[in-house]
């Protein structure tokens, strides 16, 4: 029989929140612990020592019997390392659970091994894991028991952040420091603190576990380096937002289960455009809490997944042809008394402190558009980023008629008199309501767009975390506000002052704003001419990492130091040329035990039956199947000499000696061409070839039979 339950009844309750500490903690240690993180300062081992024995006792509760630091270092996902609660054996045998406040507070997890861009050599261990309080621990109940998880940041013994937590919670304050800055200006006295809120909408496929288990390119890579279309794809549009399969929902229901005992608000689930395409998205949070809830929604969409005998794709680009995965990260600017900063109101020319942020958001975009674009990029997003619905690679603000309009009445006459209205919509049908439409449509090809009183930026990969997109955002707004504060600080008339910095804003920054169709190609030639970036790879976005506007802004507001940025890019090129050495090893691998031998087999039993036709009726016409045979044997022979050239450039792309971006741009120019040479003759054998010859699940198999 079904299980009923109230979701109100189950939210939260693996979660070592606020509500359980006011319950469990003397009231004396709840006060210091919030101080402490509304402060920003250093937690005293006293009060992580009753912290932590209350914690424990919760978690013991729980079924826990081990603990750990989770934490995310620069490899895309999480890390753990358990310990149990148990002390040293007691004189009689037994043993006491305990758990102390130093636990609490620091880890040392083993650091060589992680990615550290040169940081760290092999034989220099040592690493820190450090407490993230303002995230809180969580109970993980799966098959191995229960674990208690404490979010943590991760950085080297030298002090160099080696995760994504650390520069994001940095980000975060300096954003914090400058806003302030900015509303006491506008005489704002009672907010304190003004808190990114993040939105991370997360894409994903799913397909049967057992085909996965038989592409050993999903298996090695993500995502499928042969396949050739079905005869239908998603044409019909009849997957987006259709009724959710059985085994589907029941899929669905399990993850919303999990991920509501562990506090995450999973809020919106639907069928997504591609086949075997889905979406989840959860009420924003916290921005390093946004985060962690993202990282558990991955884990916990693939961990389900296996139970209801599925495979959870989060790779950006699984299968050709259809709609890729992305993870739009929808950033607002919140203070601590509930004030958004990017709601316009109802009369949006009117609200000067929103038309100045809205600029600074404009500026920041504008001067940063390199930084931000390598922010998403990623491996899988290459394949990505352009088409069927994914953002182009030019970044642009979206900004609505309603905004733009008032953007033109500010540059041309410097001032903004009036702001369009949304108009009512009239149904035509007599029984439906006639209501009020927005004042602003939407654009699904912007990379980033105003949406209300948010911005979506849609940019981001379905794999990736979403920290880094968020640790730019927060800084090169930062930026852009510390910059504004210096001037109007010191400026005698404080009106004026405001007045002529928003038209001048507007005017400097105008060329960032595009509200058509980011997919046409006369915008490319128009962005051009604008003078904005077009960075077609991740291999072209990484040195924004590591430009001097980039190092000193970064420098300026403490979020990263330039040995930090040089080793993230030294990750990301290692992590490029790993990622396509597998692809094309992988390939190599199908192609040579699999593919080929498949279709000489097939080949063979062709020619076989055609001698055999015409040894038992001569005047037979086999002409078709001598075609055939010899279309077959005509691709086998292409993909034979495209299998060859791959191997030969793929080892010389492993071999060669030269820098980390040399060696990434090598593999991006020749490996992936020599890769795509082979897949063509291979899709094309496919479509040929006896279906109960070919070795593999087909697309059509895996993206309409779940």
């Amino acid at each position: 029989m079904e299980e009923y339950f109230n979701v109100a009844d189950i939210f939260g309750e693996n979660v070592f929140n606020d509500t359980v500490m006011q319950e469990r903690l003397p009231k004396k240690t709840y006060q210091k612990l919030k101080q402490t993180i509304l402060a920003g300062e250093e937690l005293d081992l006293e009060t992580a020592d009753v912290i932590a024995h209350e914690m424990k006792e919760w978690a013991i509760e729980k079924g826990a019997t081990h603990y750990t630091h989770w934490f995310q270092p620069l490899t895309g996902i999480t890390a753990e390392k358990h310990d149990s609660f148990i002390s040293a054996p007691l004189p009689s045998g037994k043993v006491l659970m305990s758990f102390s406040g130093k636990e609490l507070i620091k880890g040392e997890p083993d650091a060589s091994s992680f990615p550290s861009g040169g940081l760290r050599a092999t034989f220099e261990a040592r690493g820190y894991t450090a407490w993230d309080p303002t995230s809180p621990a969580f109970v993980r109940q799966d098959a191995a028991g229960a674990t208690l998880c404490i979010p943590t940041a991760f950085c080297s013994y030298t002090g160099e952040a080696l995760d994504q937590k650390t520069p994001l919670l940095r980000s975060m304050e300096v954003l914090s420091e400058q806003a302030i800055r900015l509303l006491r200006l506008f005489g704002n006295t009672n907010s304190k603190r003004v808190i990114p809120s993040v939105g991370a909408e997360q894409e994903y496929f799913l397909i049967d576990r057992e085909m996965y288990l038989a592409r050993k390119d999903l298996m090695y890579t993500g995502r499928t380096l042969f396949g050739a279309m079905p005869p239908k794809g998603q044409e019909m549009d009849d997957h987006y937002f259709g009724s959710i399969p059985e085994r589907i929902e029941a899929y669905m229901r399990d993850v919303n289960i999990e991920l509501w005992k562990l506090g995450v608000s999973s809020k919106t689930q639907h069928n997504e455009v591609a086949p075997a395409q889905h979406e989840l998205a959860p009420i924003y949070a916290q921005c390093n809490v946004a985060v962690d809830h993202n990282q558990i929604i991955m884990e916990t969409l693939r961990k389900v997944a296996n139970r209801h005998g599925l495979q959870c794709l989060l790779h950006e680009k699984p299968f050709a042809g259809v709609n890729g995965s992305g993870k739009h990260d929808n950033w607002s600017l919140v203070t601590d008394d509930g004030i958004n900063l990017f709601e316009p109101g109802k009369s949006p020319h009117e609200n000067i402190q929103f038309l100045l942020v809205l600029c600074l958001v404009l500026k920041a975009v504008d001067l940063h558009a390199d930084l931000l674009r390598e922010s998403a990029s990623d491996v899988g997003n290459d394949h990505r980023l352009g088409g069927n619905e994914a953002p182009p690679v030019i970044i642009s603000v979206y900004l609505g008629e309603q905004l733009e309009d008032v953007l033109r009445q500010l540059i041309s006459t410097g001032t903004a008199t009036k702001s369009k209205k949304g108009e009512k919509l009239a149904t035509g049908v007599k029984t439906l309501p006639d209501f009020r439409k927005d004042a602003t449509d939407r654009n699904r090809t912007s990379p980033f767009a105003f949406t209300g009183n948010k911005f979506e930026f849609r940019m981001v990969g379905s794999q990736d975390s979403v920290g880094e997109p968020n640790v730019v955002l927060n800084t090169i707004m930062a930026e852009a506000l510390c910059e504004a504060c210096d001037e109007l600080e010191k400026a005698k008339d404080f009106d004026s002052a405001v007045h002529d910095m928003i038209k001048k804003l507007a005017t400097e920054h105008q060329r960032i704003v595009f509200n058509g169709n980011g997919y046409g190609d006369e915008w490319i030639e128009e962005a051009k001419k604008r003078g904005l970036p077009s960075i077609n790879s991740l291999v072209e976005a990484i040195p924004a990492l590591t430009t001097d506007a980039t190092v000193s802004m970064f420098e300026k507001f403490g979020v990263f130091s330039k040995v930090e940025l040089e080793s993230r890019a030294e990750i990301e090129y290692e992590q490029y040329i790993k990622s396509i050495n597998i692809e094309a090893k992988t390939m190599i691998d199908m192609a040579s035990k699999q593919i080929i031998p498949a279709v000489i087999g097939y080949a063979t039993e062709l020619g076989l039956s055609i001698g055999t036709i015409q040894d038992a009726c001569p005047e037979a016409d086999v002409s078709t199947q001598k075609e055939l045979l010899i279309k077959v044997s005509n691709h086998l022979r292409e993909a034979k000499e495209a299998l060859v050239k791959l191997k030969e450039t793929n080892n010389k792309a492993y071999t060669m000696k030269a820098s980390s971006c040399e060696k990434a741009n090598f593999y991006h120019d020749e490996v992936i061409k020599a890769m795509e040479e082979l897949r063509a003759p291979v899709d094309a054998l496919e479509m040929i070839v006896d279906k109960e010859c070919w070795p593999m699940p087909s697309y059509g198999d895996m993206i309409f039979e779940v």
